[in-house]
């Protein structure tokens, strides 16, 4: 038999329990354990008025914020809307259904209000950190770093370009926010100073963003957000943005280390990092902190036009010297020195190089030292019409070759 459609009919009272309905395995329930958030009131205080209407509870927001991060809700506006209709997203937030959400807009007045100027958000991030260290999940010993492209809000179409580009012409009284924040960091290492290099294209609208190809597709405007992890866990233990540049990033790789430093006295045994991070000041950077570098070496030896480069010369240790393809050797010096930095040089590089008539006989010059083929005709002219120097000067005079790979920097011990 069809029943009749049931009108359902509003009750007076209601029994309900929000805790009864969030399930004893949900990501919430395991979150909200290790929670601590009692210490915001305290670290907010001075940053707000002793007058006034009272403010939205920063612990709300910091919570909302949490769902977010976890679900990857990353609309302010969405996560208001979630944290309405979802009863876990309430009972998180210590909401009950009877509670106001608070309007989107309130994130971002705190996000670049009161949170930034408190630094509320580092300060709960080393918080937790810090309970990660007493819980033994960070050791200290094995960390990695690495860099992650966040894309900024920004389009191609309300760009300049560098050409165009001129900071000179901003008007910092009727300027938004982004430009200002963007003016202030100019000078700094991260991002205006990171580089001399001025981007293709800058954004009128967040002009501290920077214009990338990194992923190998359309380029688009980005921040870096830098990484310090301790494998033992995955943790991570620090975090820095930057513009998405090479030296800024391996610019923050320096401020991580020195902040959980001075911050938890944890100094790594080793680091591991991609070649991005395998420059030469870096990793003598680390190793003066002995930080044992697991990073691939930035090798720009190689060449593609088909002449050698120095993997073609052997080295021989025992007499300290390069051999050529053709066979002759390199020497560093061809006199004796009470101290090896006063060499040639004069500057502390160990420079090998062949005698200069040796070079200008080979006949495999142009693949050592190649140049336009005019300069190497009057070149090889000026040879043949120039009486041959003595063998004592040969000796004693080192050749002179400005373009080549047998100017050979002495391979690492």
């Amino acid at each position: 038999m069809l029943g009749p459609r049931q009108e359902a009919q509003a009750a007076l009272f209601y029994e309900f329990s929000l805790d009864d309905h969030v399930p004893q395995d949900h990501l919430l329930r395991s979150i909200d354990r290790f929670v601590d958030l009692s210490n915001n009131r305290a670290h907010l205080s001075e940053f707000y008025s002793h007058t006034g209407r009272p403010s939205v509870d920063p612990e709300l927001l910091i919570r909302m914020l949490l769902v977010g991060y976890c679900f990857g809700i990353r609309s302010e506006r969405r996560l208001c809307e979630e944290v309405h209709l979802n009863l876990a997203y309430r009972w998180f937030c210590r909401l009950d259904l009877s509670d106001r959400i608070p309007d989107h807009s309130t994130f971002s007045k705190n996000r670049h209000g009161h949170f930034r100027e408190s630094e509320l958000l580092r300060q709960l991030f080393e918080t937790t950190v810090a309970r990660c260290v007493e819980e033994g999940l960070v050791s200290g010993q094995r960390m990695a770093v690495d860099a992650s492209l966040i894309k900024a809000d920004a389009n191609r179409q309300f760009s300049a370009s560098k050409e165009e580009w001129d900071t000179n012409r901003i008007d910092v009284d009727t300027a938004p926010r982004a430009v200002r924040e963007y003016l202030e960091t100019l000078d700094e290492a991260a991002f205006g100073a990171a580089s001399e290099v001025q981007p293709t294209f800058t954004s009128f609208s967040d002009p501290a963003s920077q214009w990338t190809a990194a992923r190998k597709g359309p380029a688009f405007f980005s921040y870096s957000d830098n990484y310090l992890i301790d494998t033992d866990h995955g943790v991570i233990v620090d975090v820095e943005a930057t513009r998405s540049i090479r030296q800024a990033e391996v610019g923050s790789t320096k401020t991580m280390l020195n902040r959980v430093k001075d911050k938890f006295d944890l100094h790594p045994e080793w680091l591991i990092a991609d070649t991005a991070y395998g420059s030469g000041p870096m990793l003598d950077w680390l190793v003066k902190r002995n930080i044992a570098p697991h990073i691939p070496v930035i090798d720009k030896a190689g060449r593609t036009d088909g002449t050698w480069s120095r993997a073609d010369f052997e080295w021989d240790a025992e007499n300290n010297q390069y051999i050529c393809p053709e066979g002759e050797a390199l020497k560093q010096f061809r006199r004796n020195y009470s101290d090896p930095n006063r060499g040639p040089t004069g500057k502390g590089v160990a420079k090998y190089q062949a005698l200069k008539h040796t070079c200008q006989a080979c006949p495999s010059k142009p693949k050592c030292c190649p140049k336009p083929a005019a300069t190497r005709s009057q070149a090889a002219s000026a040879a043949q019409a120039s009486p041959a120097p003595s063998p004592t000067g040969l000796a004693e005079k080192a050749a002179t070759v400005s373009v080549t790979a047998s100017k050979l920097e002495r391979p690492p011990t």
